[in-house]
């Protein structure tokens, strides 16, 4: 069952000026559901959708089953969110800020000491919001989407301005959530290392069109192997290389080949050292993710 589902979702500020074209999103429930896109692709503007927060002008949005536009209310009390930087009143403190949305959201009183607690932010005590980090606004943000206990989070960015330590707290603290509390997440990027390391689902967007969308594991299946052959002499070696893969290339002063099982491996190196050419080291290697984000990106000119 999806948590989140989108059919055809459309927006545009102008016919010249389309942000996103139909785009299905399917995000399981209780899954990490990673959104990458580089900057402008089209990422808050499709969380805006889907909180409501933007008027739905083409497709259709279902959330926990049903659609958004008549049960936006109800839908809402079950979802958690930060979409690009908190509101929060600059001269309370941490607390008291959380103090104000509890009463809003009617949440046990001893969810404000919780959810500081697992943020990062339980010592802050009496100082002001407006005098905290980049990095601690961040923290409070996803604090303050936890305090009514959500079945849903959506985050947009969630750490940025994080240092690498911060990084790895935010992104322990959604595993956790997500494994202990079958919490769903919905969670925009544009750092692919990042959210390679938390999701379990991926949706790759750029310039408002949707280019792959699956299992993290299905995107890995499609990074493509190859065999790289340093060696004295690049030029020659390639001109021996083609009669194997006639598609090789120089690379950084390397020949690459595609993949080439070992019995070819072999007769390549042998050829390559009868005609004078010094083979200094023969690796077989995977492509990274982050080339075959590059390449799907590029597609969309």
């Amino acid at each position: 069952m999806y948590c989140l589902e989108t059919k055809d979702l459309t927006y545009h500020y102008s016919p010249e000026q389309r942000i996103l074209s139909g785009i299905d999103l399917q995000v399981p429930e209780h899954s990490i559901y990673g959104f990458l896109g580089p900057n402008g692709a089209g990422k808050t503007t499709t969380m805006r959708l889907l909180l409501g927060l933007l008027k739905n002008q083409q497709g259709e949005i279902n959330i926990f089953g049903g659609p958004l536009r008549p049960n936006r209310a109800n839908i809402l009390r079950r979802i958690g969110s930060l979409i690009e930087t908190p509101s929060f009143y600059a001269h309370l403190t941490a607390n008291e800020n959380l103090r104000v949305l509890q009463k809003v959201y009617q949440s046990p009183e001893s969810r404000i000491k919780y959810v500081l607690d697992i943020t990062g932010l339980g010592g802050t005590g009496s100082k002001p919001l407006g005098k905290f980090s980049l990095g601690m606004k961040q923290r409070f943000g996803i604090a303050a989407s936890l305090l009514h206990s959500p079945s849903l989070l959506i985050l947009d960015e969630p750490t940025n301005g994080l240092d690498p330590n911060g990084m790895i707290e935010i992104r322990e603290l959604l595993r956790a959530l997500n494994h202990q509390q079958g919490l769903s997440i919905f969670i925009s990027s544009h750092l692919l290392a990042e959210i390679e390391r938390l999701v379990t689902h991926v949706g790759i967007i750029n310039k408002g069109t949707l280019l792959f969308q699956g299992t993290l594991e299905n995107l890995q299946s499609r990074t493509g192997q190859y065999t790289v052959f340093a060696t004295g002499n690049p030029g020659v070696a390639l001109r021996i290389l083609h009669e194997f893969d006639d598609s090789a290339i120089i690379s950084e002063q390397q020949v690459h080949t595609g993949p080439l099982p070992a019995e070819k491996i072999a007769m390549a190196t042998r050829l390559l050292v009868q005609n004078d050419v010094d083979v200094y080291e023969i690796t077989s290697r995977k492509e990274d993710l982050e080339k075959l984000f590059i390449n799907l990106i590029d597609q969309v000119k």
